[in-house]
């Protein structure tokens, strides 16, 4: 392969991670700079959002935020929470991110369990799961396909799994968010309080 094709298949490597990086901005810290709900209202919204999005079950993860959210706000409403911001941080896994995201969940799972070596290479899992994830069937029926047949492909590995990423990525984005919606609304009173000119986009 000579310079000229090396050199534009980084280009286009780089402008899918630009892209990539804008859209994740776009849908996942600007809404939670401009909610004007309270900080840790709209920072448990991310909480709930990173924990069912580091789980294999994409397809049905807005709709477990949905129902965690209803079962929260009449058991324990004080710990109720920015529905819209948990459900938009589920696209933390994405058609783009789910392959190693899930391999890393499939490895730690057969670590747990002490399977070291058996879950394959990750080639062979990204191929098969891509394979899965475009299965050609309806919306509902789709969900219940990415569901199941990631269940049943790699079980219990993948789901016990999950389970630590899952938490630590729920506390590192509550901890995260807070902070940033919190330097965010400092930074923008400082701005209004001194007249500040500066664009607001500037302030995202």
């Amino acid at each position: 392969m000579n310079a000229t094709s090396q050199g534009a298949k980084q280009r286009t490597r780089y402008g899918a991670w630009q892209r990539c990086r804008r859209l994740l901005r776009l849908r996942l810290v600007i809404p939670i700079l401009r909610s004007p709900d309270a900080a840790e209202y709209t920072a448990r919204g991310v909480f709930v959002g990173m924990l069912v999005a580091l789980t294999p079950t994409v397809g049905i993860q807005m709709a477990i935020v949905a129902g965690i959210w209803a079962v929260v706000r009449v058991a324990r409403p004080a710990w109720d929470f920015n529905v819209v911001v948990g459900m938009l941080w589920t696209w933390l896994t994405n058609v783009f991110t789910v392959p190693p995201i899930y391999y890393v969940f499939l490895i730690t799972g057969e670590g747990l369990l002490g399977r070291w070596g058996e879950a394959g290479g990750y080639a062979v899992f990204s191929e098969r799961l891509v394979e899965l994830l475009q299965t050609d069937a309806t919306f509902l029926e789709s969900l219940w396909i990415y569901a199941v047949g990631i269940f049943e492909a790699w079980g219990v590995p993948m789901l016990l799994g999950s389970v630590p990423w899952a938490i630590a990525g729920a506390i590192l984005g509550y901890w995260w968010s807070l902070r940033l919606i919190r330097r965010f609304r400092a930074r923008r009173r400082e701005l209004n309080r001194t007249g500040g000119t500066r664009n607001r986009r500037d302030t995202f």
